[in-house]
């Protein structure tokens, strides 16, 4: 009782000073920081406080993102937001299936407890490269529709560029790496067994489906968000969730859900 009541003390704390610290900086504005609150706190009780870190990772790597060469996204007219900053609707687009997520494994639902993880880095692993892919690709000069090949301008809805493509693999893969550090190694100090593989390929998965996710981003971008049927927030949301499901077909394929 005593260590559940000190995680749920911490992850209170880490919640907190996450939501503050992203409204005073700019990156949140009120409603997005109250939004992540709730976010992380069900992440932090339905998942695990290393669950909670990962998120704070992949928030961190996204304000990263968003401030790289800003003034001149500005210029250009393509920066998020007035000034970078990011409302609730854009949290709860990324953070919704994360949560599903930790709730599903919270009650036992889905891939056994120790593959979990994979499917929770997976859904992040396609937000970062989706993120990263929007954030610098952006300010590639050459941005082609991904369905058709035709050249576009920049921040048009379903480009892709050869920056952001090789933004969104090593999104991919620095997501999956840490989250198997983490997930892994760290799982002593939060939920024990860990809830991902540190001796099998099945780590990949992440690394894959995060790449995979961002181009099922594009295309829906490209396809019904262009046609105005859903918006951006709708694709972003689609996209992770189906990252989701996607990891879990393949454990599930693989024997291991």
């Amino acid at each position: 009782m005593a260590l559940a009541l000190a995680g749920l003390g911490l992850t209170l704390l880490l919640c907190s000073l996450l939501s503050a610290l992203a409204y005073y900086r700019g990156v949140l504005t009120w409603d997005g920081s109250v939004a992540a609150f709730a976010v992380g706190l069900l992440i932090g009780v339905l998942g695990d406080i290393t669950w909670l870190l990962l998120l704070l990772f992949f928030l961190l790597s996204s304000f990263v993102a968003t401030r790289y060469r800003f003034a001149l996204k500005e210029a250009l007219g393509v920066q998020e937001g007035r000034l970078g900053e990011r409302r609730s609707s854009n949290v709860l687009a990324n953070g919704i299936a994360a949560v599903a997520v930790a709730a599903f494994s919270f009650l036992s639902v889905g891939p056994r407890p120790e593959f979990s993880g994979l499917v929770y880095v997976s859904v992040l692993a396609v937000a970062g490269a989706d993120t990263l892919a929007s954030e610098i690709g952006v300010l590639s000069p050459n941005a082609y529709l991904i369905t058709t090949g035709k050249k576009v301008p920049a921040g048009t809805n379903g480009a892709i560029s050869l920056l952001g493509q090789a933004c969104a693999l090593a999104a991919a893969a620095y997501t999956a790496l840490f989250g198997w550090l983490v997930l892994g190694f760290l799982a002593p100090f939060g939920r024990s067994p860990s809830t991902i593989p540190t001796d099998s390929l099945l780590i990949l998965i992440p690394a894959v489906v995060g790449f995979l996710g961002c181009q099922i981003d594009s295309v829906l971008g490209a396809t019904l968000e262009r046609r105005g049927v859903i918006g951006k927030r709708s694709v972003n949301l689609i996209s992770t969730a189906l990252g989701g499901l996607i990891a879990f077909g393949i454990l599930a394929a693989a024997g291991a859900a």
